[in-house]
């Protein structure tokens, strides 16, 4: 390796770190209002159906920011460096704007959802820089990247748990200052990457031209499944926890620490899928996750009815690991597939229609809720992943014929 190949590659671990730490910083937006649940619904007078309905103001919001953002191509023809720090500095304010006092149910539906929309600019457009810099291995950058996504949503729990000794406003104080900080890193470290290749125009019918290639589709259609159980398992993993403890009424438990670990974990989990995708591939690894996640959804009946606590945590944290494995990768199957000029775009609209999905099994369950025991609530899951699976097994089959 010469001197100048030594440097550049220094670079960009260098530029993957900040990348990395400002995807963190500013991700931190996602559940901050989750984190502080409880809080919410006893300062504001909400109903036990907030949970379900402000996660979904902000899936809702980023759904929107995400379909505007494609029609517009906005990743692709401008800076993707200053449009994630845009978002993340209007981001911040809208999840600031949750601490004031006159907050109504519906003015908090409004700022999370403003705050899901500027994510918009933040998680896709972070994938895009990284995948503006690494033509290779970008299925083990991803890893990281979505890894800093994972640690960041569930960061809002793991200062939630450390309990009464901080205001529940700390917590969106905090994760509004981390954005801002994440979103001045990229805008000062992060330039514009060599692999980038701009649109100059408004691609209005850019997001269906992308879907014409069928290894996209499959990138694409293994991704929606995966996504139709991971923000609904996210979301419900501190109900989970709270209803094995009401069925065992001898049990303690932290639940804001251990969802903290159960959903934070999952970042090693897309650390070592990109570091696996290496030796036998992204599609391999990333439907044989969403295999295994899927056998959870089938077996989490047994577990929250066996009366252990072991095992009820040992099992939510495998879950945890699986649920999101495969996430780093199926983006990077469909960066690695989608038209360069296009690649932005592509993938904004995959996480627009993605977290269009997760909006339908938040709700659902919510719904069911009332109707299903609790044991068997998260069966409902089980559909995203075998969806997926069955979609890519058909195409498979389709090739080898």
């Amino acid at each position: 390796m010469t001197p100048i190949d030594r440097d550049r590659e220094m670079n960009q671990k260098n530029i993957l770190l900040i990348i990395v730490i400002a995807q963190f910083c500013c991700t931190s937006l996602w559940f901050a209002g989750n984190g502080v649940m409880s809080d919410l619904v006893a300062n504001f007078d909400l109903s036990k159906d907030a949970l379900g309905d402000l996660t979904s103001a902000v899936q809702f919001g980023f759904i929107s920011g995400t379909l505007s953002f494609a029609m517009l191509s906005i990743a692709d023809r401008f800076s993707p460096s200053k449009v994630f720090f845009a978002s993340a500095i209007l981001g911040a304010l809208f999840n600031l704007g949750t601490i004031w006092s006159g907050n109504t149910f519906l003015s908090l539906l409004i700022l999370r959802f403003m705050t899901g929309y500027f994510l918009a600019g933040i998680y896709p457009v972070g994938m895009k820089i990284a995948a503006d810099y690494f033509s290779k291995g970008l299925g083990k950058s991803l890893g990281f990247l979505v890894g800093a996504l994972v640690l960041g949503t569930a960061f809002p729990h793991l200062l939630n748990s450390l309990g009464a000794n901080l205001p529940w406003r700390f917590v969106l104080i905090t994760t509004s200052a981390l954005a801002i900080a994440g979103g001045v890193m990229i805008f000062f470290f992060v330039p514009d990457g060599p692999f980038r290749k701009p649109s100059q125009k408004i691609e209005l019918k850019g997001f269906l031209k992308v879907f014409k290639s069928k290894p996209f589709r499959i990138a694409a259609f293994g991704y929606f499944g995966h996504m139709w159980e991971l923000y609904a398992f996210w979301a419900f993993v501190p109900v989970m926890l709270q209803n094995f403890i009401q069925s065992n009424v001898d049990l303690q438990l932290n639940t804001a620490f251990w969802s903290f670990l159960i959903i934070g974990l999952g970042g090693l989990a897309c650390v070592i899928g990109g570091y696996l995708s290496q030796s036998f591939g992204a599609q391999k690894v990333a439907f044989l996750a969403l295999l295994l996640s899927g056998l959870c959804c089938l077996l989490s009946p047994f577990v929250f009815q066996s009366g252990s606590l072991l095992l009820c945590l040992g099992f939510l944290i495998f879950w945890g690991l699986v649920v999101i494995a495969d996430s780093p990768l199926f983006s990077t199957l469909v960066a690695q597939n989608a038209i360069a000029e296009v690649k932005g775009t592509a993938l904004t609209i995959v996480n627009c229609i993605g977290f269009s999905i997760t909006i339908i099994s938040i709700q659902l369950i919510n719904y069911l809720s009332d109707y299903i025991s609790p044991e068997y609530l998260f069966l409902i899951l089980v559909i995203g992943p075998a969806a997926g699976l069955l979609f890519y097994r058909l195409n498979s089959f389709q090739q080898a014929n």
